[in-house]
This record gives structure tokens, C-alpha cells and sequence, in this order.
């Protein structure tokens, strides 16, 4: 079973400095249909002004990862860390027992856009710890690449839940194909572009929930390649 949250029907946070399209509840916006699916918890799209970004806040007992798709992230935490972002990073925190952090676009000119994404770890109060990894692009032409797996190990971010994090990139008519270990869960998130999922359409914003599927397909539909998150759960 395939189950289409369109983009349009995510929640929306709109302030001068941020604009942030949520998949599932986040902050102010609540919807009981749509809390979370698996271990997955959040997905927000956000698109943060130049210069701006969120100060220093906690979190706790989550993993986040973060994915920048233009522009760089200025990221700060307790823990002593601080880097820059870009497209091709992935930026996995995991909070634990308590961390703080602050995110900033670290253009004075240009919007940086990202997902940021928080998965339910399988053990609360775990020591905080932080890893970015550079994939590229080019080899995610037309296959999945794994960014992220519980453990981490060959080259990808570890996160302590049993997720596995894919991505891909699709030009016109380029195809990817996934297949699905028994009583496993897919989530679909397309980050720029747009694809056909099997028989459906699936543009940037689109997510779908996959359950039941032995496999799937996607296919790119747009003249400029697609970018495609795959998350397999428990």
C-alpha cells in the first residue's frame, strides 16, 4: 500500500525569517493523522533568510539529521562542534541525554534550504555525539545511495535506530529501483524535482508511505534531475 502526503497538504510556519512546510506535527501545527510514521518523526522543509536562523535551543533523546539542498548551514553545539553544511553533507546529531544547538544560513545574501529530520532513536538518555559525511552526487545518479544505518559503518552516518537512509537522483527517465527486506516500511521524500512512483506522481514536497510492497520503481519526469530521500523502517 502507497499512501501520497502531498506537499501542499503539509503544515506551514511562516515567520520573517523562516518558512518551514512540516510533513508531520511540528510546534504550533497539530494534526492526529499525521504525528509521525515509524520511528520517523519530523520532516520539515524549511528555507531560512540570509544572515538569519535559529539561536540556541535543547533537544533531547532524538536523532536529527540534516540535509542541506542550496546554500550552507552554520551549525554550533554544546558538545564543541561547529561546521558548515552543504549540499552533498549529511549532518547527523544525536541528542540523547541533552544538547544544545544553533543553526544559521551563513549567506548574508542568499536563502539556505534544507530538511531537517528527527527520527525516534531505540534508547532514551544516550551520550550526545555529532558526524557529518560528504556523499556524491554523481554516484547517486540513477541508484540509491546510503547515507545513513543504524551502527553507521562503510562510509555512512550512524544513527541508533533500525533506519536506513537512501538517496538518489533521478534525471528524465532515469529509474531506481528499491527492494524491501520482509515486514519492512518505507517512507518516500522528494526534495526537488519530480518523479512517478509506479503509476503516480510525485513532485518536490511529496512524501509517500509505503507499506506491504515487495519493491518499487521511480522513474524522473523533470527536465532537471529529481532528488529523492528513502527512509527504510522497522
Amino acid at each position: 500500500m502507497i499512501t501520497v502526503r502531498h506537499s501542499e497538504e503539509r503544515g506551514h510556519t511562516r515567520i520573517g525569517w523562516l518558512d518551514s512546510w512540516h510533513t508531520f506535527s511540528f510546534g504550533q501545527y497539530y494534526d492526529p493523522g499525521q504525528v509521525s510514521f515509524r520511528a520517523l518523526r519530523v520532516i520539515n522543509e524549511d528555507w531560512v533568510a540570509p544572515g538569519a536562523g535559529f539561536p540556541t535551543h535543547p533537544h533531547r533523546d532524538m536523532e536529527i539529521i540534516t540535509y542541506v539542498l542550496d546554500g550552507a548551514l552554520q551549525h554550533r553545539d554544546s558538545m564543541g562542534n561547529g561546521s558548515l553544511i552543504r549540499p552533498g553533507e549529511v549532518q547527523r546529531m544525536s541528542a540523547g541525554s541533552g544538547i544544545t544547538h544553533s543553526e544559521y544560513n551563513a549567506s548574508k545574501e542568499d536563502r539556505v534550504h534544507l530538511l531537517q529530520i528527527w527520527i525516534l532513536p531505540e534508547q532514551q538518555r544516550l551520550e550526545p555525539s555529532y558526524e557529518q559525511k560528504a556523499f556524491s552526487k554523481d554516484k547517486m545518479e540513477n541508484g540509491w545511495v546510503q547515507l545513513a544505518a543504524r551502527g553507521g559503518g562503510n562510509g555512512v552516518v550512524a544513527v541508533h535506530q533500525d533506519v536506513e537512509l537512501y538517496g538518489t537522483r533521478l534525471p528524465e527517465r532515469g529509474q531506481a529501483s528499491y527492494s524491501f527486506r520482509p515486514g519492512r516500511y518505507g517512507w518516500l521524500q522528494v526534495a526537488d524535482g519530480s518523479v512517478q512512483l509506479g503509476d503516480i506522481p510525485l513532485r518536490a514536497g511529496d512524501g509517500a508511505a509505503i507499506s506491504g510492497e515487495d519493491s518499487i520503481t521511480l522513474a524522473g519526469t523533470s527536465g532537471t534531475p529529481a532528488e529523492v530521500l528513502l527512509f527504510d523502517l522497522a
